[in-house]
């Protein structure tokens, strides 16, 4: 995945709760390959007014804080795609209005930006 990044196939966004998060990782090693990582975004969201009051319907959907603030972040950046690996979000956002952006796992994203 980084490397369709890097080639420029598929644009990173990253976000300020994103780097929060980051920055909050005890384990150094995860911490630094997760920043290297986020460095390849192509645009960063900040959590504005717009994307707190987005996040906080989803909390009051059953979302939990900080997963409703990265889903709100990747609306709030017209993303195509937003790509977890947590069953239980992704079964949560499914049900509410994530337009313009579609909830995924890491399978179904690869299957849908590899021909």
């Amino acid at each position: 995945m980084l490397a369709l990044c890097e080639g420029g196939t598929v644009q990173l966004v990253s976000s300020d709760v994103l780097v929060f998060e980051n920055d909050a990782n005890p384990d150094p090693i995860r911490r630094d390959f997760a920043a290297q990582a986020l460095a390849l975004a192509n645009q960063i969201v900040r959590a504005d007014h717009v994307v707190q009051a987005q996040a906080r319907t989803f909390v009051e959907a059953g979302v939990k804080p900080l997963d409703a603030l990265h889903l709100a972040s990747a609306i709030a950046a017209q993303a195509d795609f937003f790509c977890t690996c947590d069953d239980r979000l992704s079964k949560k956002a499914r049900s509410l209005d994530t337009a313009p952006t579609r909830v995924i796992s890491p399978l179904e994203l690869i299957s849908e930006i590899q021909p």
